[in-house]
Order: structure tokens, then C-alpha cells, then sequence
């Protein structure tokens, strides 16, 4: 699409558990309003593309539904979404709400990225809200199961540990040329977007099972 010379582009898939912090994290980083955030679980039902640029690198952030056990075929298709993310990346981060610490549901994924095999970095989300004696105990733990290249802490509300974790990102990505226009966030229509800000207020406003079956045609 564009760049030359020294430029790199790649695909990172970010995963985790449902409200781990996923579609915040990627807010945060590409500064724009691109994946909807909402405090119930399995908001984000499809891969959502953001495009962040560094210096001569351009990371592409797939924010990928939460995995999780899934029940119905909806839920399979959710989960079946958040894996070919991770397959098809260059590099998976497993996104990992350290409140909430190695829970049966975030053992289950870093046991399974570690059989794949597949290159992945752990981010402990939230260090804001947790002590950081704990924090290092936490990233051991996970990084037996998975053999993480690098561990990373931040926080995306203050801020802390974004710096270098984007760093890292950028000088991570293969040498390529630009896929998308560096001035662009996303590859979602303007309309789909809207769609979307549609769905959350839906999922802040309703309770139990009514914004699960809600769906906004675009």
C-alpha cells in the first residue's frame, strides 16, 4: 500500500478472556474509538482491526473476541473468531487482567498458545489496581505455561507501560511494506463503526439476556 525503504508491518492478535481489557487496550494505543467497551462479558463479537504507527513501523492490532467456554454456536463462532486471530498473526499478546490473576479460563489459553507454539508476549492489564508485589508472582506463573518471549505491565487507564510496550511492537513487526494508508485507524466502514456505538449503549442500557440477542444491522 505504502512505505519504503526500512518500513515494517505486521499483524499482532491480542487476546485473552472476556473483560480482560482487550478493546480498551486497543483504544488506548491507536487514540481512537475503535472497539466498544461495556462491562458485560463477550461484547466484542468479531475481530476488530487498529492501525498503530511508530516511527517506520506500522502494527496492526486485531482486537479479537474473549475466549471463553463456549455454550452456543454464537459463543463457538466468537471463539473460533479470537483463535484465527491468533493463528493467523505474526505475534499473539495474551492480555491478562491482573486482578483477576491466572484464573482456570486464562491458564486454559496460555496452556493452549503454548502447544500452538505460536510467538506471544503476556501483558498483566490493570497494574494500576493491584499491588506490585503481586504482579511478578502472577508473571511467572503464566509465563511456565506459555514460555512468553516478553512480559509486559500496563495500565491503559493511567497510561503506565504503553510506551514500551508500543516500542517493543514496532521494532517486533517484519520487514514489509505499509498495508493500509498510514493515515487510517481502521478497516471498519464508517458505517458498521456507528453500528457498533449503537450496540454498546444497547449492552450499558439492558440487563440479562436482551443485549446478547440484540443485533444492529449496519
Amino acid at each position: 500500500m505504502s512505505g519504503t525503504g526500512n518500513t515494517r508491518c505486521g499483524f499482532v492478535a491480542i487476546l485473552g478472556t472476556p473483560n480482560a481489557g482487550k478493546s480498551t487496550l486497543l483504544n488506548r494505543l491507536t487514540g481512537a474509538k475503535l472497539s466498544i467497551v461495556t462491562p458485560k462479558a463477550q461484547t466484542t463479537r468479531f475481530r476488530v482491526l487498529g492501525i498503530l504507527m511508530r516511527g517506520d513501523s506500522q502494527i496492526l492490532l486485531v482486537d479479537t473476541p474473549g475466549i471463553f467456554r463456549p455454550r452456543r454456536r454464537l459463543d463457538r463462532a466468537m471463539v473460533a473468531a479470537a483463535w484465527t486471530g491468533a493463528r493467523d498473526a505474526d505475534l499473539a499478546l495474551l492480555l491478562v487482567d491482573a486482578r483477576a490473576g491466572a484464573t482456570e479460563g486464562v491458564r486454559e489459553v496460555a496452556e493452549k498458545l503454548g502447544a500452538a507454539k505460536r510467538r506471544s508476549w503476556l501483558v498483566l492489564s490493570k497494574i494500576d489496581l493491584v499491588p506490585r508485589p503481586r504482579l511478578l508472582p502472577l508473571a511467572g506463573a503464566l509465563t511456565a505455561l506459555a514460555a512468553f518471549e516478553e512480559t509486559f505491565m500496563v495500565s491503559a487507564l493511567t497510561g503506565d507501560g504503553l510506551d514500551r510496550l508500543t516500542d517493543a511492537l514496532a521494532a517486533a513487526m517484519p520487514p514489509g511494506p505499509f498495508l493500509y494508508p498510514p493515515d487510517d485507524l481502521t478497516d471498519l466502514p464508517d458505517r458498521l463503526l456507528a453500528a457498533e456505538i449503537v450496540r454498546e449503549q444497547v449492552f450499558l442500557q439492558t440487563h440479562e439476556e436482551v443485549p446478547y440477542g440484540a443485533t444492529v444491522e449496519p
